[in-house]
């Protein structure tokens, strides 16, 4: 293999637009014909992706894997951080999780982990002729700045070349990368050698003077400006815009999403987001419910406060109100413990209140277990009834993240000695994330909709991995199109 090389991505503000940055350049090393790896040595997201070997990685991560046509591993993402709430974290180490801490005790533990991110990165620097490493947040937070893992302590560690990524969108652009510039020491700035501009909307001729000015001043070239773009590829953590209210297709399906406080691995929504007439809506308020053709419960990293928060809200009342009606109901993961009669914590897993009943429309109890469950998933389905009538023997794959344990005298319909997934009548529970990335199930209960509402049924185009690879090559294009990949390439090997 040739010499191993690298570079470094960091942003002047969390949602600069590293991940995507980084998912693009994996992207067109990849098409280029090397061997590319993605590397995040500390994340800090609830959107989070289970490798074939069972370990539990950042979603972002994951997809730039992808976008290198390779299969994810732990060692890409070898520290991962999961807010759980009462300013807790859960820390994911290696794949695996080692607890919950608070900020001051991560803060302690974090000095000790440079070891393992290096021999987590020497996986990569072994197998792979480059890295694209991503940043978190700013790299000149100078309250946290001591001992850095993640920016430029990172870039240092593996001598890596550095390019900043700012996000224009939201104005201030040349102040925030002279600013960011301007409170890295003299040794990091020499690493900088480079500087992308994020979200430009109009045309780069009328940018142009203030770009001259910018390299004049900081003496370090823009290798692009990329324009605002529609692109479909999973997103790694709250900031997404998938969020905002109704997307306004004007078609015909209608989806309500609860948002729950912790809402964990949204991502499982894309495949649903990606049909054209399927219309997704985030809900955080009782009145936002009740037109919708389709709920879905999400993924919680703490069920109960989730639970007793949407009770609170009256999110809770409305999707029993809901039921009763016969809308479709799908509830995952942290959702389907939701939709149970109730949920236990004995030890003080997610949350200090030890039991909390639940909505009561599946006939099932879940136990907050000490043992966390991380593994893909095949299986096939069977004694279907209800919403899911006609899907015996289809094939299901996906991922399972929970500490739960769901038990009760609802009839499992995977043929698994354990509970993963049922339905009674409209209401679907299921511990399997990506269950709409299976396009055999996802068109049938599509179609069953449409059926209900009068509308012609249809089959999806593409399989949602083929989808997400089509995206992925739009990335290609446009930032091929909108920076100087030719640079780039210098910068890596100018090391």
């Amino acid at each position: 293999m040739k010499k191993h090389k690298n570079l470094m991505v960091v942003g002047t503000s969390s949602g600069a637009g590293k991940s995507i940055t980084v998912t693009g350049l994996c992207r067109i090393f990849f098409k280029d014909g090397f061997s590319v790896a993605p590397f995040k040595s500390q994340n800090m997201a609830l959107n989070s992706y289970i490798t074939k070997d069972g370990h539990e990685m950042g979603r972002a991560q994951a997809v730039q894997s992808m976008a290198c046509e390779i299969s994810p591993r732990y060692y890409m993402n070898p520290i991962l951080l999961k807010p759980t709430g009462d300013r807790k974290i859960q820390v994911i180490l290696n794949g695996k999780s080692i607890g919950n801490m608070n900020g001051l005790d991560y803060g302690k533990t974090k000095v000790s982990l440079k070891q393992e991110i290096l021999k987590a990165y020497k996986n990569i620097e072994d197998n792979y002729e480059i890295c694209v490493l991503e940043g978190a947040g700013s790299p000149v937070e100078i309250n946290i700045k001591d001992d850095d893992i993640v920016n430029m302590g990172m870039a240092e560690m593996v001598n890596a070349p550095v390019i900043l990524v700012a996000d224009i969108d939201r104005g201030g652009v040349f102040a925030s990368i002279v600013g960011t510039l301007e409170l890295m020491e003299p040794s990091e700035r020499e690493r900088v050698k480079g500087v992308i501009i994020n979200k430009f909307r109009g045309s780069s001729e009328i940018l142009k003077p203030g770009l001259d000015k910018l390299e004049a001043r900081i003496g370090i070239p823009v290798l692009g400006v990329v324009p605002h773009f529609d692109l479909d590829i999973e997103d790694e953590d709250g900031l997404t815009d998938k969020f905002k209210k109704i997307q306004n297709k004007n078609t015909g399906i209608k989806v309500s999403v609860i948002k729950l406080k912790h809402i964990s691995n949204f991502t499982d929504l894309d495949a649903l987001g990606a049909q054209l007439d399927v219309e997704i809506n985030y809900v955080t308020s009782a009145h936002e419910i009740g037109e919708e053709d389709l709920i879905v419960i999400p993924g919680s990293k703490n069920t109960i406060e989730d639970l007793k928060d949407i009770k609170e809200k009256g999110i809770a009342q409305e999707i029993i109100k809901a039921s009763r009606r016969g809308t479709p109901i799908v509830g995952i993961c942290g959702g389907f413990q939701i939709l149970g009669e109730r949920v236990l914590d004995p030890y003080g897993i997610e949350s200090d209140i030890k039991e909390l009943p639940g909505l009561g429309l599946l006939d099932v109890e879940t136990i907050m277990e000490k043992e966390k469950t991380t593994t893909q998933y095949s299986g096939i389905l069977d004694n279907c009834s209800g919403i899911l009538d006609m899907m015996n023997g289809i094939e299901i794959k996906g991922y399972e993240i929970h500490q739960g344990v769901t038990k009760g005298t609802e009839t499992n319909i995977t043929l698994d000695d354990r509970m993963v997934a049922t339905v009674k009548g409209n209401i679907v529970g299921t511990y399997i994330h990506g269950i709409f990335d299976n396009k055999i199930f996802t068109d049938m209960l599509l179609n069953k909709i449409r059926k209900s509402k009068g509308m012609d049924e249809k089959s999806s185009e593409m399989t949602f991995d083929e989808y997400r690879m089509n995206e992925l090559d739009k990335l290609e294009v446009i930032m091929r199109e909108n920076i100087d990949v030719k640079a780039i390439y210098s910068i890596l090997g100018g090391k």
